[in-house]
C-alpha cells in the first residue's frame, strides 16, 4: 500500500472500519500517525513524549490479533492521552519541569483504551499540574494551535486537542478540572465531552483534584467522542464515583425528542470582571436558532449558581497541593503554582471539608433549572483563543483575573460533577474557532450526545479543518 493510501487524517471510526476491512494495517496507520507527529512537534509541540518503539510493537501485536479474526472496538488505532495520565513505561511529569520515574502500570483509563485494542502514540503536552487555560511552560515551551499557529489551543488539554485538530491522531483522552477538555475543545474546533464524575476512572487518584478533575474525550465528530468514551469508561474497584454505565454509541444513533433548552449567557459570580466576546455570543445565538429549526424551544434563562464559586478555590488549590508533593524538585515549579500551594493552606481544611459539604446542596439549587428544561445551551468561553504568551509572566491574581475574563463558563459544572460537551460555534472573522456548550444534569451524556450529533448532521463542522 502506497503512502497516499493510508487514511492519516480520517476519524477514529474511519480508521475502525479500515482495519476490520483489512484495506489498512495498524503498523501503517501508527507509523503515519508517527510521521506526521515528528514533522509538526517543532511548530506545534503537542507532545510531552512519542512512543515510537513500543507503539510500533503494539501495533504489530494487533496486526497479528485482527489477522486471526479478533474484533476489539479500538483494536489497532493510534491515539494519544494526556500527561497526567500514567502509561508504563512513561513518566507522569504533568507539565512540570525535573525528572520523574517512569511508571510501572497504567491508570485505569489507559488500561481500558488498550483492553478495547488501541495503540498509544504519545502523552500530550498540558500546563504545569493543568492550571490554566493555555499549554506553555518553561518544561516544554509553547503548544500551539493548529488554526494559527499564534494563537494557544487552550488548556489544560492543550496538546491533546492540539494533536487532534492537526490530524495527528483521530481522537484522545485529556482531562477536565475547570473546562480543560471543552475550552480546548472550543478553541480548535473539536467535540470536548465532559463526562459525569467518575464515567472515566481517574486511578490511581480515587478522585482527582478533590472531586473537580474528571478524564474526557476529544475528537472531530460526535460519533468518535462516544466511540472512545465508551471505551475508557467504567471505574476501578476503588474509585470513590462509580456511575451507572451508559451506551455513548448508542445514543448517538438515536433521534432526540423535543427538547426544552436554556438560553444562557449569565455566569457565576466571582468578584472579577469579565465580558462576553460578541462573535462569540453571536456564534451561540446562531446555534440557539439552529437549535429551533430542528424542532427544539430555546428560552433565555440561567441557573441559580448562588455562591458556588466560595467551593472552587479550596478544592481547586488543595489539588495542586496535593500534586506538588510529588513532584521531584519543587524550585523548577512556576511562582504561580507555589501561591496556589500557600492558598490551600490556608484553604486546605475546614475550609475544603465545607466546600465539599456544600455540594449536595449546590446541586439541588442548580438542578432547579431542568425541572423546567432539558438541556442548557452557554459559551464554552467568553473569548476566542487567547494569543501564545498573553498570560506568560503574570502574578497569580492577575493570571487568575485573566483566565476567569476568558472562561467564566466552564468551572461550574465541574462543582457539580455533572457532564458537558463542546460542540464547535464557528469560526471568528480572523478564522479561530469558538465553541458552545451544551450542559445536562446528572447522568446525561446520552442526551447531550443524541443532541450534539443532531446538530452536527446540520452544521457538518467535522468537514471544516486548519489548513497546513
Amino acid at each position: 500500500m502506497s503512502d497516499t493510501a493510508v487514511p492519516t487524517a480520517s476519524g477514529l471510526l474511519d480508521m475502525v472500519g479500515a482495519l476490520t476491512e483489512g484495506t489498512v494495517t495498524s503498523r501503517q496507520l501508527t507509523e503515519e500517525a508517527l510521521r506526521r507527529i515528528v514533522a509538526s512537534q517543532p511548530e506545534l509541540n503537542a507532545f510531552r513524549s512519542v512512543r515510537t518503539e513500543a507503539a510500533l510493537a503494539e501495533a504489530e501485536a494487533a496486526d497479528r490479533r485482527l489477522a486471526a479474526g479478533e474484533r476489539l472496538p479500538l483494536l489497532g488505532v493510534p491515539l494519544a492521552v494526556k500527561d497526567d495520565m500514567d502509561v508504563t513505561g512513561e513518566s507522569t511529569a504533568f507539565g512540570c519541569a525535573g525528572t520523574f520515574t517512569p511508571k510501572t502500570a497504567d491508570s485505569e483509563a489507559v488500561r481500558r483504551l488498550r483492553a478495547a485494542g488501541a495503540v498509544i502514540v504519545g502523552k500530550t503536552q498540558t500546563p504545569e499540574l493543568g492550571q490554566w487555560p493555555f499549554t506553555e511552560g518553561g518544561a516544554f515551551g509553547e503548544t500551539r494551535n493548529p488554526w494559527n499557529r499564534a494563537y494557544t489551543p487552550g488548556g489544560s488539554s492543550g496538546g491533546s486537542a492540539a494533536a487532534v485538530a492537526a490530524g495527528l491522531v483521530p481522537a484522545a483522552l485529556g482531562s477536565d478540572g475547570a473546562g480543560s477538555v471543552r475550552i480546548p475543545a472550543a478553541w480548535t474546533h473539536l467535540v470536548g465531552v465532559k463526562p459525569q464524575r467518575g464515567r472515566i476512572s481517574t486511578w490511581p487518584e480515587p478522585e482527582s483534584f478533590h472531586g473537580l478533575t474528571v478524564n474526557g474525550v476529544l475528537a472531530r465528530t460526535v460519533a468518535d467522542a462516544a466511540l472512545l468514551l465508551d471505551a475508557a469508561s467504567g471505574p476501578h474497584p476503588e474509585d470513590l464515583h462509580r456511575p451507572a454505565r451508559i451506551r455513548a454509541v448508542e445514543a448517538v444513533g438515536r433521534t432526540p425528542r423535543r427538547l426544552r433548552i436554556a438560553l444562557s449567557f449569565g455566569t457565576a459570580f466571582t468578584a472579577t470582571p469579565k465580558s462576553l466576546d460578541p462573535e462569540v455570543r453571536s456564534a451561540v445565538e446562531r446555534l440557539a436558532a439552529r437549535l429551533e429549526s430542528l424542532g427544539h424551544e430555546v428560552i433565555p434563562e440561567d441557573p441559580r449558581y448562588g455562591p458556588i464559586g466560595l467551593t472552587f478555590v479550596p478544592r481547586a488549590t488543595s489539588g495542586v497541593r496535593d500534586w506538588v508533593a510529588r513532584v521531584p524538585d519543587p524550585a523548577l515549579l512556576d511562582p504561580r503554582t507555589h501561591e496556589a500551594v500557600r492558598t490551600a493552606r490556608v484553604l486546605g481544611g475546614l475550609a475544603l471539608r465545607v466546600s465539599r459539604r456544600a455540594e449536595t446542596v449546590l446541586q439541588q439549587r442548580v438542578s432547579e433549572i431542568f425541572h423546567r428544561f432539558d438541556v442548557v445551551l452557554t459559551p464554552t468561553t467568553a473569548t476566542p483563543p487567547l494569543r501564545i504568551g498573553a498570560l506568560a509572566g503574570l502574578g497569580a491574581l492577575a493570571t487568575d483575573r485573566a483566565m476567569i475574563a476568558a472562561c467564566p463558563y466552564a468551572w461550574t459544572w465541574n462543582v457539580l460533577g455533572w457532564p458537558g460537551v463542546n460542540i464547535p460555534a464557528g469560526l471568528t472573522a480572523d478564522g479561530l474557532p469558538m465553541g458552545a456548550q451544551l450542559l445536562g444534569p446528572a447522568h446525561s451524556e446520552p442526551l447531550l450526545l443524541v443532541l450534539a450529533a443532531q446538530v452536527e448532521a446540520a452544521e457538518d463542522w467535522a468537514a471544516l479543518r486548519p489548513a497546513g
